[in-house]
């Protein structure tokens, strides 16, 4: 069986031969670094927290200069570089003010432990919430409004670093996170142990203002866009809204946790009268 023609002639060597090309490996792929922490606020929380290890520190002069008495507690001598040497390792349009440092991640407590050190504070729950900056955000308002904790799912979540750290300001030092491999299962133990379970869902006929809110209470708030999965508003004892006056009926799920928490500390505190 005769071949088909080719389509092209070959090209004819050119003066010389041919010269062969140099072999170029394919570039490795990254490993996982440690996790970093940069901006001003998630630095020096960071340096506060004697749980935070802490293993190596990269500062500018001015930025060394700001944070001299926090370093010095600590007894740490930071690498001097230049802004630009952070942006090359951050990248160009990350606010790192300066300073980085890498750590170690903080020790998670049991679900036992955050529930006995609850004090009748709330319980946040974060199903499947990926963005960082959000979940900074939240971290935030956990940390004004005093919640227990913050549970979220090991997968389809962010790193407890970077971009979460900055934007949480300090609070990832300060707010207790468990992760976990199934959040159903974990929402199970939770009503074992006692705790009532609120979902917030913008179509629930129930108002957050009106929650009966127990001494050890979890609120659960689902993803950007998609909201809960299914799954886990069966899991609630009871799904609850943030009532809208406005055209618009949602929230973005950092305001959504602040709107809750707020109405949370409301309660305790006596000033909102629960139905």
């Amino acid at each position: 069986m005769s071949r088909p023609p080719f389509k092209k002639p070959f090209r004819s060597p050119p003066p010389g031969g041919w010269k062969p090309r140099p072999f170029v490996a394919a570039p490795a792929a990254e490993k996982e670094g440690p996790p970093l922490i940069f901006g001003f606020h998630a630095v020096e929380a960071a340096l506060a927290n004697p749980d935070r290890q802490i293993t190596r520190a990269f500062m500018t002069e001015n930025a060394q200069t700001k944070l001299a008495a926090r370093l010095a507690e600590r007894g740490i001598e930071p690498e001097r570089v230049t802004p630009r040497d952070l942006d090359k390792r951050l990248g160009s349009d990350t606010v790192h003010q300066g300073m980085l440092i890498e750590v170690e991640d903080l020790e998670e407590l049991t679900l036992g432990q955050l529930a006995r050190q609850s004090e009748g504070r709330p319980l946040l729950i974060l199903d499947q919430v990926t963005d960082p900056h959000n979940v900074g955000a939240i971290l935030r308002s956990a940390a004004v409004f005093g919640a227990s904790g913050l549970i979220m799912t090991r997968r389809h979540s962010p790193p407890l670093a970077g971009a979460l750290a900055k934007s949480a300001s300090g609070a990832l030092e300060l707010v207790p996170i468990i992760r976990v491999q199934n959040l159903g299962r974990t929402m199970s133990e939770l009503r074992i142990g006692g705790y009532r379970i609120a979902g917030l869902d913008g179509a629930a006929e129930t108002s957050i203002e009106t929650l009966k809110w127990a001494p050890l209470t979890a609120i659960v708030l689902g993803a950007e866009g998609k909201g809960m999965r299914e799954s886990t508003g069966q899991a609630c004892d009871r799904l609850v809204r943030i009532s809208a006056d406005g055209e618009l009926g949602s929230l973005n799920v950092s305001n959504a946790a602040a709107v809750a928490l707020y109405t949370a500390s409301l309660a305790r505190r006596g000033v909102i009268k629960p139905a």
